[in-house]
């Protein structure tokens, strides 16, 4: 994942929390955000009551790759929120978890929803 598709500032997760939509399952919660970019741009958080560094790191490495994998339509701003369940399930269900998330939210791109 390149520099110019990370929301780096603080800011840019705020808005995306505060304004933009939602969808959730037991594993990760997306919020999105439409950006007038015409490209996309992600974040990942994963909170101190997850466990560890070690383990948070791991989820949100997974959750990237979920990501990298998974044409998305452009145009939006995300946020992917690693709930608690998310650090004991394999990539596999968590990719799965991810996808319908991303379909419910009608942001799959053309080649897969």
């Amino acid at each position: 994942m390149m520099k110019t598709e990370r929301l780096a500032r603080r800011k840019e997760f705020e808005a995306v929390c505060t304004e933009g939509k939602s969808w959730s399952n037991n594993l990760v919660a997306l919020r999105a955000l439409p950006n007038s970019l015409g490209s996309n741009r992600y974040g990942f958080a994963a909170g101190k009551r997850l466990g560890g560094a070690v383990v948070r790191n791991r989820v949100k490495r997974r959750l990237r790759e979920v990501v990298r994998r998974t044409t998305i339509k452009d145009g939006w701003d995300m946020v992917f929120i690693a709930r608690q369940a998310a650090t004991e399930t394999d990539y596999r269900t968590l990719r799965k978890a991810t996808e319908e998330l991303l379909a419910r939210a009608q942001l799959l791109g053309n080649g897969r929803g």
